[in-house]
């Protein structure tokens, strides 16, 4: 078992992203996890991500607040435990349009599974 404390997590930048502060909870450099990372962003008001498309499929939940993901189909918003899948190679954007922070759980497939 690898335990990633909330207090221990190591923060990281995410590409595209503004006004968002990363942690890295599983996989990279925190754990051995061959399939999937996953991250917690944290947006302050007027954050979000530029509009980016990745060739591997995403998986949001939202845990605290509310955030607007807008793709080429159209927009939602997500709110406490609200959670949507992103296909791969799906453009998005995402927008947080409150006053208050939220806060988003990320997990994401490596694009090949890793030797650990």
């Amino acid at each position: 078992m690898e335990v990633t404390r909330y207090d221990e997590a190591p923060p990281y930048e995410a590409p595209k992203h503004h006004e968002c502060f990363g942690l890295r909870l599983q996989g990279f450099e925190v754990s051995k996890t061959r399939n999937f990372w996953m991250g917690l962003s944290h947006f302050l008001p007027g954050g979000g991500a530029f509009e980016d498309a990745t060739p591997v499929e995403k998986v949001y939940l939202v845990l605290e607040g509310e955030v607007t993901v807008i793709t080429p189909e159209g927009e939602i918003t997500l709110k406490r435990m609200d959670s949507c899948y992103l296909a791969p190679n799906e453009s998005r954007s995402i927008e947080n349009r409150t006053n208050s922070p939220a806060s988003m759980l990320v997990a994401i497939p490596y694009p090949e599974p890793r030797d650990v």
